[in-house]
């Protein structure tokens, strides 16, 4: 990790908050690495507000964001120590991402993980249990589909959170092409970051078809995108 150097815009705290200069000449990188793994809290005149939970964290593994770069960042534009119980932190939550994989096979969808101690505990957590169906392997369960979204949801209050890689089961095929021009003649086409988020939701592979969770703000174009998935499909 980078040596702190006062010239650096952020301030990372003991209570996993990170204070970001937005005079500083480094405020445009800072906030481009931030945004990958931390919630903005609030962002007045002066000063930025970001935090670091596990959410965040998992956020950015799922991204493919690693613990050892997030750790590389927050060193790297920091002006003082980053508190050692915080890169403690990182590592922890970075860590749990993974231990648990949901999959489908011709059983169904599963529930899975390399660590049986792991399994043991899951399965006898009172918010998890009611979600398993079947243990037909030690570290193996049976996961009706039907509950598939509140066992991620029980799963993360744990702390535990399942990486969803059993993709969705294809639905009826609904051809479709956007318009090469607008209805008052101007040429029409997605503009480059919505032509990436449509590429990125599908870059999962055709076996397991579009995957995830698609954020713009107000004004980004999220129909225009939704359309660009679909003509990305087909």
């Amino acid at each position: 990790m980078l040596a702190p150097d006062p010239r650096n815009p952020l301030i990372v705290q003991s209570d996993h908050s990170i204070l970001v200069e937005v005079d500083n000449p480094r405020y445009g990188e800072a906030r481009d690495r931030l945004v990958r793994f931390a919630e903005l809290v609030k962002s007045p005149e002066h000063i930025h507000t970001y935090r670091l939970t596990p959410l965040s964290i998992w956020n950015a593994c799922a991204a493919g964001v690693s613990a050892a770069a997030i750790i590389e960042a927050l060193g790297g534009l920091a002006k003082y120590p980053v508190p050692e119980h915080v890169l403690v932190s990182v590592r922890d939550f970075a860590g749990r991402y993974g231990r648990l994989q949901m999959t489908r096979d011709a059983r169904g969808l599963v529930l899975s993980t390399n660590d049986l101690p792991l399994a043991e505990e899951i399965a006898r957590q009172k918010a998890v249990a009611p979600f398993l169906r079947e243990r037909f392997d030690p570290c193996r369960f049976l996961v009706d589909p039907a509950d598939r979204g509140r066992l991620k949801q029980a799963l993360i209050r744990i702390g535990f959170p399942a990486e969803d890689l059993a993709g969705y089961t294809a639905g009826e095929d609904f051809p479709i092409d956007l318009r090469s021009l607008t209805r008052a003649g101007r040429p029409f086409a997605l503009r480059r970051y919505q032509d990436e988020a449509a590429r990125t939701f599908h870059a999962s592979g055709t076996e397991r078809g579009g995957s995830g969770v698609i954020v713009l703000p107000c004004g980004g174009g999220k129909t225009i995108v939704g359309m660009g998935c679909m003509s990305h499909k087909h």
